[in-house]
């Protein structure tokens, strides 16, 4: 891959930091001050030309990776309607569509067992593949998984397509992060790993939406599947087609792996990829900075599992690691559940139907997630958790309160139904993954954000499983509550533990933070 013929760097601006044409400043202060800021202000303008991006080139390195999460989304939205599809004597197209409650839970939650496995799996592969080849591994397995389940002669056969898609989910849910905020530059890094949240809950709405259209075709379960092909071609093309991150290649280098002199060549030409002509002559410059801030915070060698829990590294997992968990044990795979009774409770006939009910929440969690990322990278990461999360503790409140003793007042449950999902997708929702993909050193990247999402699978199963025993021990109304006080313990979290990263480099938050 050849690097770009690169224009001019436009002309310094210094003398915004002086004043009068002449370049003397006559403010009365001290000239050793003046000289600081006149060096900061130069260092401030470097920075800034080297952080010089086209917009078009910043949008392609995001794109693909992000189809990981729209294949993600697209599998929680489509089995809704496939397990309709699949029970149907007369529409299922099989035999054996008389199952268990226990062989549709496997169904159901399948591709969460294999995100599970994908999980512990990137654990141990993540750093020796990177974060591309990682990423295309995902895609296959996607594209396996879907074929798998959209052919399948017999349960055994659609249950391990389901699998094998979920170990797809998890490695890209851990690779995808971490491309785009290595590859995206430091200005957008925050909307565009939010945009992969977007990309998410786009899938789950467009899932919605196809199996709303396919539930009463014969077979419409195979289709709803079967769509998911496609997309991950594309994303397996993509990726193929995209660079490797210039950080990881610079990591390989420090750590040995390759000739350095080879690695640099290569980051500078994947830099120029990534950021367009618009980059200008400061390619070099920028990989030859990264390369000086690894060394100075002694990226040597990978992490082992024992440093994962010292040091930087085990602030920067507890800062994720909590995120993540508490993203879950608020209550985020059960609430949605109640979403169809609440609904209908209410009055809304046209939305008692589960999956009409589910397109009306997508669309609203839509419409949240796009607010969040326009306005992430001018509000910043903790305001929008400090929110969110204060307006999910007042909507947990509401719902635990309407199942206890306002149940004559469907319209509290539903304020309190909306009120959580808005919250959850300006706060937990894409700020989660975002600060995970933040957070943890280049060196500890890939086994800290490995760790980091099987926390979150793992508290999403335990979460779901969970549910339905302790309201029938307990009730509805309690379980909310309960809900609502670790919400409360998550925004004590969010203020003393998670810091603000907004504006700075990822080698700045390694050095600044941690």
């Amino acid at each position: 891959m050849a690097p770009y013929d690169h224009p001019h760097q436009p002309p310094t601006t210094a003398s915004l930091f002086t004043k009068g044409g002449g370049g003397e400043i006559d403010d009365g202060a001290p000239e050793e001050e003046h000289l600081l800021l006149h060096q900061n202000g130069e260092q401030q303008q470097q920075r800034l030309q080297c952080d010089n991006y086209s917009v078009l080139a910043a949008i392609l390195p995001f794109l693909f990776p992000a189809f990981g999460g729209l294949l993600y989304g697209y599998d929680i939205g489509a089995t809704s309607s496939a397990t309709i599809s699949i029970q149907s004597p007369s529409l299922s197209g099989i035999s054996w569509y008389d199952l268990s409650s226990v062989e549709v839970g496997l169904i159901t939650s399948g591709s969460l067992y294999g995100a599970l496995a994908g999980s512990v799996l990137a654990f141990n592969v993540a750093d020796f593949l990177g974060r591309r080849r990682e990423l295309i591994f995902s895609s296959l397995l996607y594209l396996l998984g879907a074929l798998v389940t959209a052919l399948a002669p017999n349960f055994v056969v659609l249950v391990i397509g389901r699998l094998v898609y979920g170990i797809g989910i998890g490695l890209a849910m851990h690779a995808a992060p971490m491309y785009i905020a290595e590859t995206a530059p430091s200005q957008i890094r925050g909307r565009l790993i939010s945009l992969k949240e977007f990309f998410i809950v786009m899938g789950m709405l467009f899932g919605y939406v196809v199996g709303s259209l396919l539930v009463e075709a014969i077979s419409g379960w195979r289709y709803m599947y079967g769509v998911s092909i496609p997309l991950a071609l594309i994303m397996a093309i993509g990726m193929w087609w995209l660079p490797a991150s210039p950080r990881w290649i610079l990591l390989r280098a420090i750590q040995g792996k390759g000739k350095l002199h080879d690695l640099r060549e290569i980051a500078i030409s994947s830099l120029c990829w990534l950021r367009g002509r618009a980059i200008g002559d400061s390619a070099s410059q920028q990989v030859d900075e990264i390369l000086s801030e690894l060394s100075q915070l002694s990226e040597e060698k990978e992490a082992t599992i024992a440093e994962m829990f010292q040091g930087k590294c085990l602030k920067a997992l507890s800062i994720g690691a909590g995120l993540v968990l508490f993203q879950q044990i608020t209550g985020q795979p059960s609430v949605l559940y109640y979403a169809a009774t609440i609904f209908e409770t209410a009055g809304f006939s046209a939305a008692s139907d589960a999956t009409t009910a589910s397109i009306y929440l997508a669309l609203l969690k839509l419409i949240m997630t796009a607010v969040a990322v326009l306005v992430i990278d001018r509000v910043g990461r903790r305001p929008l958790l400090l929110g969110g999360v204060s307006g999910m503790v007042i909507s947990l409140f509401l719902l635990g309160s309407y199942y206890t003793f306002l149940d004559d007042v469907p319209a509290v449950a539903v304020v309190g139904l909306l009120l959580y999902v808005g919250c959850y997708q300006l706060s937990f929702g894409p700020i989660g993954w975002l600060m995970i993909s933040e957070i943890f050193p280049l060196r500890s990247r890939g086994r800290g954000l490995s760790i980091a999402v099987l926390v979150n699978f793992g508290a999403n199963a335990l979460v779901t499983f969970a549910f339905s025993p302790l309201e029938d021990l307990v009730g509805a109304g309690v379980v909310f509550f309960i809900f609502g006080g670790i919400a409360v313990l998550s925004v004590i979290f969010i203020f003393f533990v998670v810091p603000e990263t907004k504006g700075l480099t990822l080698e700045e938050i390694e050095a600044k933070l941690l």
